[in-house]
């Protein structure tokens, strides 16, 4: 009960920055017609799941507790995207290029597939 309470404190911070770090950059840039909010989430996302995960493997930093509330639950719901990132280069780490290459292409031609789908049905 502890582990799912700290990832849902994690992801209730996490959506709520995602929220509130991609409004503030779009009224940035309040012409552009580029997503860079989300963009910006999702690029600064994969820059900390990168940092944690690096102290996590290099330094052993970071119990199970911290893992569970900021990696899973705060990164994982400000952005999927930095998982899958981090995903894909420990395939890469591992020499799993096949894998790694895999993965990512499912999770852009499906993934924008489903997205499609998805809008499709709701027009019904």
């Amino acid at each position: 009960m502890v582990k799912l309470l700290l990832v849902g404190l994690g992801g209730f911070i996490g959506a709520v920055g995602r929220y509130a770090v991609s409004g503030w950059v779009h009224a940035l840039f309040r012409k552009s017609e580029f997503p860079i909010g989300t963009l910006t989430v999702n690029i600064v996302g994969c820059l900390l799941i990168g940092l944690l995960g690096g102290l996590v493997v290099h330094k052993n930093l970071f119990g199970q507790d911290f893992r569970l509330c900021v990696m899973i639950g705060l990164l994982g719901s400000f952005t999927t995207y930095s998982t899958f990132s981090y995903e894909t280069l420990a395939l890469l780490q591992e020499a799993r290029l096949v894998a790694a290459l895999l993965n990512i292409f499912l999770h852009l031609s499906v993934g924008l597939l489903a997205v499609y789908a998805g809008y499709t049905l709701s027009n019904v």
